[in-house]
Parts: structure tokens; sequence; C-alpha cells
């Protein structure tokens, strides 16, 4: 029997073996055609010349969108799985045009432990479902009642600014990022977390441990097993980091559902003012076509999923702004020009007619996420077989779109390093390709909350810059943006600080 058991084993062993080296000979045969990166090898691919710091990789992969911009599509093998480097507009309509390929790659499994398989990771059936389902919870009426939130919130940064004013030059990424997670804690969840107020928090500090966890696993194939990752990787720290995360969101889940009949008040009774609104509420009462509610893990999956991206893309972005209007003195007059003929001299909250106006502001955003999209690259799985540009691409492999070189593509954006706002404005921006610019991806998988986004984005600006002048402390050449799960700087956003003279 024992003989048996081991001949047994030899052979799945073996029949597992044959089935991955014909499929991973299949593959390489099929794309053969296609321009390489350097020299690969048999099973690691280019694995052993990736570098493993994130700022050092995001350099890399920019440095051969750079010197392979000529051509319509490059390969790279990461181990046994062979990615597509997309960044112009046709190959990227190409993939995200086309309903069949809306599988995420395999990368994104990484993030299964965290966020299961929500609207972010899910595919197939699910994610049609889940789409269909949660779409209306962004419609314009609803978001407006997040608005009371942003201006709170932004109103706390403010304050928190204006004590660093006499400190010389300051690091405002912490400040503004923090007043992102304070933001969507209290619109997704209901639940207010004082991030801005306690910095050190439990919940706070494992939102971004797991961020950096997750970005280091999936830049080393050789941890991709989770047999490996246990033995030789962060599995320990991601265990506890995941256990505080998944508590956290239980919690709340739980707390709103016992109290859901002071949250369906839509207005002031007897008891009191009314509950505010949270993205979590809508989750506990929607339903799918045959009227079925969703579980506590679905909702757990979809208020983890927006927790995370709609805190960190939202921060890098306003981040990021701040330093290019900090660097550019005449763009940051013409921004404080536009805010003062919305305001006025008042210091009042932020509305939706207000919102509408900020259309410089908005060309501003635009602006730098083309040069500083908050998601630098992000990939799909080829679903079946295809043709890109003349090239036979097998089903399996792996198109990776990267907007930070789509967006500097020159026959759209010329002089594209320039920060140039006046490119969004209506009569500049007719004619370009939609698939040109993305920051927000692009078909039927774009982002479900860019609005919510652009709306958080004005909010904060708007009082930054109603409060104060600002002074960039970095060059271009000094941020080092890091390619984690967001394109973040390496040491941060260095900025001077200067209260304005006139009472906002």
């Amino acid at each position: 029997m024992a003989l048996l058991g081991a001949c047994f084993f030899v052979g799945v062993v073996a029949y597992f073996t044959y089935r991955l080296l014909s499929g991973y000979l299949y593959t390489w045969y099929q794309m053969k055609a296609i321009p390489e990166i350097g020299t690969s090898f048999p099973i690691i691919g280019h694995a052993l010349m990736l570098r493993a710091n994130s700022g050092d990789f995001f350099n890399q992969v920019i440095d051969f969108t750079t010197e392979f911009r000529k051509l319509p599509l490059v390969k790279l093998w990461v181990g046994p799985v062979p990615s597509l480097l997309l960044f112009h507009a046709e190959t990227v309509e190409t993939v995200l045009n086309n309903p069949v390929h809306m599988d995420k790659a395999y990368l994104y499994d990484f993030l299964h432990p965290w966020l299961g398989t929500g609207l972010l990771t899910s595919t197939g059936q699910k994610w049609r479902q889940r789409r269909k389902m949660l779409t209306p919870t962004f419609h314009f009426s609803i978001l407006n009642d997040f608005l009371e939130v942003m201006n709170e919130q932004a109103e706390v940064l403010v304050q928190k600014l204006q004590e660093e004013v006499r400190k010389g030059h300051i690091n405002c990424f912490n400040h503004i990022t923090l007043c992102a997670l304070d933001i969507i804690c209290e619109t997704a969840m209901g639940k207010k977390i004082y991030a801005q107020s306690d910095c050190e928090s439990e919940y706070v500090q494992s939102v971004y441990k797991m961020s950096d966890i997750i970005s280091r696993r999936q830049r080393m194939p050789w941890l991709w097993p989770d047999f490996a990752y246990s033995m030789f990787g962060e599995s320990r720290e991601h265990s506890k980091r995941l256990r505080i995360l998944h508590n956290f969101t239980s919690n709340v889940i739980y707390e709103r559902a016992e109290n859901m009949s002071h949250v369906e008040s839509d207005s002031e009774s007897d008891q009191g003012p009314r509950r505010r609104k949270a993205f979590l509420d809508m989750l506990l009462k929607s339903t799918d076509e045959d009227g079925n509610g969703l579980s506590h893990q679905d909702i757990r999956e979809e208020v983890d999923t927006f927790m995370f991206r709609g805190h960190d893309t939202t921060a890098a972005a306003m981040n990021w702004a701040v330093h290019l209007l900090g660097s550019h003195p005449e763009v940051q007059r013409k921004v404080q020009q536009e805010l003062r003929d919305v305001f006025g001299e008042s210091d009042r909250p932020v509305n939706t007619d207000d919102l509408k106006k900020l259309k410089y502001l908005e060309c501003v955003i635009k602006e730098s996420l083309r040069l500083f999209p908050s998601v630098p690259f992000f990939a799909r799985t080829i679903c079946e077989d295809c043709v890109i540009k003349g090239f036979k691409v097998p089903r399996g492999a792996n198109a990776v779109i990267i907007p930070y070189a789509l967006h500097r593509d020159q026959r759209y954006f010329p002089e594209p390093e320039e920060f140039r706002p006046d490119r969004f404005l209506p009569e500049n921006s007719a004619g370009r390709p939609p698939y040109a610019y993305i920051p927000f991806s692009a078909g039927l998988r774009n982002c479900i909350g860019q609005r919510f986004a652009m709306m958080e984005e004005k909010v904060v600006l708007a009082y930054i810059f109603r409060n104060f002048n600002i002074e960039a402390c970095q060059r271009r050449e000094d941020l080092r943006p890091m390619a984690e799960l967001i394109l973040r700087p390496e040491k941060g956003i260095l900025i001077k600080l200067e209260r304005r003279k006139t009472s906002m």
C-alpha cells in the first residue's frame, strides 16, 4: 500500500509538472515574436533583473516604456507569467474596451485575504451583478450627502496645517492622507476614527502596513506560493494586520446593522437630528435581482475595498496637486482667484453649486492625475486568444496598463512633462482619444468612485488654498515616485505654508 501511495503521489506531481511546463512552453512559443525586455530565463523570466525597492522598480519600468516607446507593445516575464506592457491609447483600448478581458491579473489574488472578491477583485458574473447593485449608491444625490463630512474633515485639516505654519517646511503627505482616511471612514462606514487626531491608532497603522506587505509580495515571484510565503515571507505580520482590519470592519457592520432603524430616518425626529447615511447603510439594504440581500462577508468585502481604494488614491492625488501648485505660483494664483470669485471673503463650507463652478481647479486636478496617476499601473488577464497590433497574444497572458507612461504620449500631450492645466479646458480636450487619459481606468471596469474622488479633491484643495499660500520645497526630480499599490513620493511632499493675508 505504501508503494502504491508513493507511486500515486509521484504520478500526480509528474502530471501537474507536465501541465505546467507544457502550458509554459506553449505560451512562450506563441509570444516569441513579441519584442522582449532584455534576456529572460526559463520559469523565472525577468524576475532576477527586477529591482526590489519600490522606487527603483518604478523607475525601471518607466525606463522600459521610454526605451520601447516606438514599439506598440513589449513583453516582460514575471516568473512564469508573461506580461505585456501597454502604454499607447490604441493598445490600451484593445484590452479595456473588450468585455472578454475583464478579469484582473493574478497579482490581484494577493489582495483576496484582505478584500475578498469585492468589486475591485471579483470577476465574471459576480462582478457584473455586484457592479449593477452598487452603481446606484454613487448617484449624485447620494454623493451630495457626503459633502458635509468632506467639509468638516477639510476644516480639521486646515486647523492642523495652521499649527505648522511657523515650523518652516513641513511634510504634508501624512496630514492630507489622514484627512482622506477620516473622510472615507465616515462616508463608507459611518464611523469616526479621528485619524487626524490619532494617527497612531491600530487600525490606521494596519491599513498602511497591509498595503506595503502586499506590494512587496507582488514583486517577488518566489514568495507567490503560500507555503513559501509562510516560511520566508511576512505571513505572520500579514495575519496580524488582517485580523485587526477584519475585526474592525466586522464590528462596525454589526453595530450599524443593529441600529439600522435609527439610520433609516431621513429627517429630524423627536429623538434628535437625523443620523448621517453611510455607504454601509446602503449595502445593508441592497438586494439583487432576486431580492436577496448581501451576506455579512459580501458587505465586508465591499467596505474593505472602498476603505482601501477610497482614501489612498485620493490622498495621493491631492498631495501631488499640492506639490505642483506649490511649484507653479502662477497656476496657484489662478486657482486662488477662482476660489475668490466663488467664495468671496467668506469662510463658508463648499456646496454642490460651488463644485460646478470650480472648473479651473478641476483642470488642475486632471493635469495632476495625468502627471502622477494615483494607480501607476494595473493589470488584466487576456481571457481568450487575440491579436494586438499584429501580434498573437495567447489566453492567460497578462496585460499591464501603465497610465504614467500612457499620459506622456506626445501625440496627445505635447511637452508631456510640463504642468499645464489648460490642456483639460473643453476646447483643448476635443478630439483627444478617450483611452489616452485613464486616471480612473476605462471601459466597463472604470472606477465606480471617480465622482466621489473628484468631489473630495475639490473640497479639500479648496480649503487648503483658500487659507494658505504654498511653496514647494522639492524639485520634480527630488520626489522619486514609488510604485506600491498607489504612486507615492519616497520622502513625502515638503512644502512651506503661509497664511493668506486675506481672511477667508
